[in-house]
């Protein structure tokens, strides 16, 4: 499972002109599974987001969490952060897991994610087109996968 953090001033994600979530200060957050990927990953992932200090304290360094700064979390799936291009120009999703798999742990994780955090998180529309707006702030973007805990 892989996560691609942003930290936002705000994000929003628009499916058929319809507005479908929206946030303020936090995290946008782009999930990618497959399939090999459980509980286990859902776990180390949800706590490592909500503890991770990406925030700035009184003295501008980055050392409050998004539970310390009341800040949202807005999650939105992405299959193509399991991306292969090895070979030829033309990206393989061999190893992101179809949604009979995807679905339910894309579910699952956005459940404990909003445990952790002590309050619900936004979501996207799973397999949507959706357009993702958002103003990342720093920039500050964190690529965390479950599978390398080095």
């Amino acid at each position: 499972m892989r996560i691609l953090i942003q930290r936002v001033s705000e994000a929003s994600v628009t499916i058929e002109k319809q507005l479908k979530s929206t946030i303020g200060e936090g995290m946008l957050i782009l999930l990618g599974i497959e399939d090999a990927d459980g509980e286990e990953d859902i776990g180390f992932l949800c706590k490592k987001t909500v503890n991770l200090r990406i925030f700035d304290d009184e003295n501008g360094v980055m050392n409050k969490s998004v539970v310390d700064i009341g800040g949202e979390i807005l999650v939105v799936s992405q299959f193509t952060l399991h991306a292969s291009t090895k070979k030829g120009n033309r990206p393989s999703y061999i190893h992101a897991a179809k949604p009979d798999i995807s679905i339910p742990l894309y579910e699952q994780f956005c459940e404990t994610l909003s445990v952790v955090l002590g309050k619900t998180v936004q979501t996207g529309e799973f397999g949507a087109n959706m357009q993702v707006r958002l103003i990342n702030d720093g920039p500050v973007t964190i690529w965390i996968d479950s599978k390398v805990k080095e």
